[in-house]
């Protein structure tokens, strides 16, 4: 129905380390998320395949990593993408201008995608979707072969950061000059890759929420968007985790994923969710 609302409720990191494997499995088996993204490099990588085996009713997608982590492709066949011990850099900016002036870096990064799409068909699961470490995949670059791969790989849908900066700034207006290029950057982004995705066939949610609140999706935020959750198709995108030192090393020293995983499994939440009719989903629901 065209006023219906519902809600994918989307983990990243999934493989990234036992504890937010643990986390994800969790918010899912005894909260609301719908949704996990695979880091195929991660250092939980092959629980985490088990893990979703065993829980068929988790929608599974890629996690696509080109900077901060390990690469999937030998490092001889990518040396302009990573190192000769297969790290990806660490400046997701830098990375990104260099994925346009670099001679000879887009070919390179269609062998690491490649490599990253075929990693995750080994495993059997079913391919949900694609979104991208620090959102890396709406690199135009990075889009446009993603496009191309769509139909070899079963690419049915992609994330797309259309969150609404004023509805953002209206719960928490810290950090609002981040907050106002992040928006700026990914709304000029989804707006180019929009009608491309469409030509394709690829799919992707109305729009998306936690963006502008990333490591701080706290239930006083999610009870918050529920109860003015717009029609359609939403996305709402966060990191729950049992914290590790593995976790600890990549991500954000100021990141709640202890609290984001309290947030995904309260019963003050499910109550709204409920109260609220808003029916859960997740991206492999967007290709049926």
């Amino acid at each position: 129905m065209s006023g219906s609302r519902r809600l994918i409720v989307a983990a990243d990191d999934f493989g990234m380390s036992a504890g937010v494997n643990a986390g994800i499995i969790r918010a899912h088996r005894d909260g609301i998320l719908t949704e996990a993204s695979l880091m195929v490099n991660g250092q939980a990588f092959g629980e985490a395949v088990e893990l979703a085996r065993a829980h068929p009713r988790l929608s599974v997608g890629l996690h696509l990593m080109l900077v901060q982590g390990h690469a999937a492709a030998p490092p001889a066949s990518i040396p302009l993408l990573a190192g000769p011990d297969g790290m990806f850099s660490n400046a997701p900016i830098w990375s990104g201008m260099r994925f346009f002036f670099t001679p000879g870096l887009r070919a390179q990064l269609r062998r690491e995608i490649t490599a990253q799409l075929d990693k995750f068909a080994a495993t059997g699961l079913t391919l949900s979707h694609v979104d991208g470490h620090l959102t890396i995949h709406m690199h135009p670059s990075v889009t446009e072969i993603l496009i191309d791969l769509a139909e070899r790989y079963r690419i049915r849908a992609v994330r797309l950061p259309r969150e609404s900066l004023a509805r953002a700034l209206r719960y928490d207006r810290r950090h609002l000059v981040r907050k106002v290029f992040e928006g700026a950057a990914f709304s000029a982004l989804s707006r180019w890759a929009r009608p491309r995705l469409r030509r394709a066939g690829v799919r992707h949610p109305d729009r998306m929420s936690g963006l502008h609140q990333t490591g701080h999706v706290s239930e006083p935020y999610v009870l918050s968007l529920l109860a003015t959750l717009p029609a359609g198709v939403n996305e709402l995108y966060c990191h729950p985790a049992v914290v590790d030192d593995e976790a600890r090393r990549w991500r954000p020293a100021d990141y709640e994923s202890g609290q984001e995983l309290a947030a995904l499994t309260s019963g003050r939440v499910r109550a709204a969710i409920e109260r609220e009719g808003i029916e859960l989903i997740s991206y492999r629901d967007l290709s049926r």
